[in-house]
């Protein structure tokens, strides 16, 4: 037997359910609570501003967007800085020849990313008043631009564009066996406030490693003697290189990659092999262990199998 429904009953079928449901009594309130709030949105917790219905409140250490006001300045958190505005005094070199930072008048480092380096280069001349504009992390004397105005044009720093190649790496040629030596004029720092650099009076910059500044900040102070061996550039900004030795002296400066484990090798003479000479590798085994054999000499067995002594005769 087959039941079929007619239109009219079907809409009539419908009609009940949405009065039924409409007749619904709202849901009770406790006492002293509050009633919901319209469209079924939660109200916000005290101290919260309330936010658009369905709109999440803003996350704390996320960048603002052009209408929004900066994260606040917790420590640790970074802020963006108010624009300010200096005369350009010194560029700053990296060891590959590019530019990634400047100096203010007033001793403000400024750093920005080494690909923004040639358009900054042809926009900007020492003695130029720029306004800056980015993000500085609390207690950090570094500040990291993500806007530069100069002579009526605006440089910024916006991500690549999709599918755009990777920045050519510098030639292998480019960089040089350099080295620097003199007082220090003022410490440079990463973006986040570690140092990485000197500049020195004669004007060299000398790169480093951030881990290297923090063990050997008390002999870069300003006013120092450093002398520094490595490999860099020379340009018309100026001269830059990344330190493979770092001392007072060029007697006592020590080797800041020997490996792990091994301890940086003294000063030696110096001959047509290298600015120390000679060196022996020593053992390089495990501590105990005698050295690889060389030469396919077989090497010595270990002393727990060493044959028993001859017996006496009886």
């Amino acid at each position: 037997m087959h039941i079929r429904f007619r239109p009219l009953a079907l809409c009539a079928s419908v009609l009940l359910m949405a009065t039924a449901c409409a007749q619904l009594p709202p849901p009770p309130v406790a006492p002293g609570g509050a009633p919901p709030a319209p469209n079924g949105v939660p109200p916000a917790p005290d101290g919260v501003p309330p936010t658009p219905s369905g709109a999440l409140p803003p996350l704390a250490g996320v960048p603002p967007v052009p209408g929004m006001a900066p994260p606040p300045a917790n420590a640790g958190v970074d802020v963006m800085s108010p624009v300010i505005s200096g005369r350009l005094q010194r560029w700053l070199v990296t060891p590959n020849g590019t530019v990634d930072g400047f100096l203010l008048s007033d001793g403000t480092q400024v750093n920005f990313p080494p690909h923004l380096s040639a358009t900054l280069l042809q926009s900007a001349r020492i003695g130029d008043t720029v306004q800056v504009s980015g993000w500085r992390t609390p207690q950090v004397p570094v500040l990291r631009a993500t806007r530069m105005t100069v002579g009526g044009r605006t440089i910024e720093d916006t991500p690549p564009a999709v599918g755009m190649p990777p920045p050519v790496p510098p030639e292998a040629g480019a960089l040089a066996a350099l080295s620097a030596s003199g007082r220090v004029e003022r410490l440079l720092y990463a973006p986040r406030g570690e140092p990485n650099g000197v500049l020195l009076d004669n004007g060299s910059i000398v790169r480093f490693p951030p881990h290297v500044g923090m063990a050997m900040g008390a002999s870069l102070q300003p006013g120092s003697t450093v002398f520094a061996r490595g490999w860099g550039s020379r340009s018309a900004q100026g001269t830059a290189l990344e330190a493979t030795a770092l001392g007072p002296t060029a007697e006592t400066a020590r080797e800041l990659f020997a490996g792990p484990g091994v301890e940086p090798p003294v000063a030696g003479p110096r001959d047509a092999r290298g600015p120390r000479g000679p060196r022996d590798p020593g053992p390089v085994g495990a501590a105990g262990m005698p050295p690889p054999p060389v030469g396919g000499a077989p090497a010595a067995p270990p002393v727990g199998d060493a044959p028993p002594p001859p017996r006496p005769a009886s």
